[in-house]
């Protein structure tokens, strides 16, 4: 069975400063509402748009069947 793949980027400021568990959680149940199911959670540092630096954050994959 074919699979379609989808990674979201979340960066610590969008989380409310912190890596939050509940923000966390919504993000998860919002796509498994949309038929994705969570493949994986990567822990990186995610590139700023201003500066060479970056912040904490979070890839977050989600799978689903086509």
């Amino acid at each position: 069975m074919p699979y379609k793949y989808k990674v979201v980027e979340l960066r610590e400021k969008l989380m409310g400063g912190k890596m939050s568990g509940d923000k966390l959680e919504k993000v998860l149940n919002e796509h498994a509402r949309q038929g994705w199911q969570l493949k994986a959670i990567t822990s990186t540092e995610v590139k700023g748009r201003v500066g060479p630096g970056g912040v904490e954050g979070l890839l977050v994959t989600f799978e689903r069947a086509i």
